[in-house]
């Protein structure tokens, strides 16, 4: 593998307040949460970030009845980061594009239509769709990308719960490097709010966040906090080769400097700070930086009472002595949006690049002890000056832990 220095240039996203890179970064500023109650089977309503970009604008009506939830959001996401990026399909090789989408979970959703919709006809397996197949296969989001655009380098989803964000963007820059792709669609896509199966489960665990107001629901770090709020959505990016993106007068967001992936191997759930430092320390180490170097760090925080506690004790083992790295947290706005957490909350963060700010982190009232991180940005945006780099952090379950540093050219 060489060292070739790879960036993102382009970036197309859905959350749920926002369809689109430049209107998600002005909510983050302003403050503007769009998480309401959702219709979930078997359960009621439910706070849950719910996506409003039209799919009818990238697909048709026809295949949006054959294809999944997740599908339409990495097409929609795919479109716009091309779209963004100034790349036109027809004036590429499409062979060396590689799509590669991180997913925490996928083929739940189908699977629990067709049985609700199986039970409706006396359990006749008749009525079982014939798409199901496809629709479920654990590649599925990944590959209805390159069905529809026409991609023929290699497409694969990478399972790495909510850190697969994150690992989806590390696999793109390992791929580049290899010399397999000269261009990389890469991110994270959620299509979990459509699953009561994910709700029903985060709430046996205690992990189901709860409260009269879904705005103010997802509280990382605050002492009321009672658990997630689960959402879907989707952030793609174009990822290329320096030297390519210059030869084609590219944009430039930022270049992947470093990352790290490890595992805690302690705990299903539970998260061990020990091993969630020992990844940060590494991607540092490959990005050849010191903490005291990270202007921005993005926490992976969930809103749960123990995750929270614990990721705070493990920034604070590697960042406790830098005075310049201000801190934030994503999903106070949007809730958990699972395998795309990663790739969204990357997003929101990098125009500081440009403008400087460091969005906040919202609805803590009254702040845990046990959260307590030098530099917390709360409340309101805060302009800092200069922006050199950025740390985003992504942890999962069965201990899986992903950190990305990307820097300003």
């Amino acid at each position: 593998m060489n060292r070739e220095r790879v960036v993102i240039t382009g970036v197309g996203l859905t959350a749920p307040n926002a369809n689109n890179f430049v209107d998600f970064r002005h909510c983050l500023l302003h403050k503007i949460v769009r998480i309401r109650e959702f219709e979930v089977r078997h359960m009621g309503k439910l706070p849950a970030g719910v996506c409003d970009f039209d799919p009818l604008k990238y697909q048709t009506k026809k295949e949006l009845r054959n294809c999944t939830r997740a599908g339409s959001i990495g097409i929609f996401c795919t479109r716009e980061a091309l779209l963004d990026a100034g790349i036109q399909l027809v004036a590429i090789d499409t062979a060396r594009v590689g799509v590669y989408v991180g997913i925490t979970e996928h083929g739940n959703v189908e699977t629990e239509n067709e049985v609700f919709n199986l039970a409706q006809f006396d359990d006749d397996v008749k009525f079982w769709s014939p798409h199901h197949n496809p629709r479920t296969i654990a590649n599925n989001p990944a590959g209805e990308i390159s069905l529809k655009l026409g991609l023929h380098g290699p497409h694969y989803t990478i399972g790495a719960a909510c850190a697969a964000g994150n690992a989806g963007i590390i696999q793109a820059a390992q791929m580049l490097r290899l010399g397999e792709v000269d261009l990389a669609i890469a991110g994270g896509i959620s299509e979990s709010i459509r699953s009561f199966g994910i709700f029903a489960g985060f709430r046996s665990q205690g992990a189901l966040g709860h409260g009269d107001d879904p705005h103010r629901v997802s509280r990382p770090f605050d002492r009321a906090r009672n658990g997630i709020v689960v959402s879907e959505g989707g952030c793609l990016f174009t990822v290329e080769r320096l030297s390519d993106a210059q030869k084609r007068g590219a944009k430039i967001y930022g270049e992947i400097v470093g990352y790290g992936m490890n595992t805690d191997a302690t705990d299903a759930v539970l998260p061990n700070a020990e091993r969630q430092a020992q990844c940060i320390r590494m991607a540092l180490q490959r990005a050849n930086l010191r903490p005291e170097d990270i202007d921005i760090i993005n926490t992976h925080a969930t809103s749960t009472l123990m995750g929270d506690a614990i990721e705070c004790e493990a920034i604070r083992e590697v960042f406790g002595s830098s005075e310049k790295t201000y801190i934030n947290n994503t999903k106070s706005f949007i809730g958990h949006a699972m395998g795309a957490a990663g790739a969204l909350e990357l997003a929101g963060n990098l125009p500081a690049f440009d403008d400087g700010y460091v969005h906040p982190t919202i609805n803590i009232d009254e702040l845990d002890p046990r959260c307590v991180l030098k530099n917390l940005v709360i409340g309101e945006a805060k302009p800092i000056g200069t922006v050199k780099t950025i740390l985003n952090i992504s942890f999962g379950m069965l201990g899986t832990n992903s950190v990305v540093i990307v820097k300003k050219i």
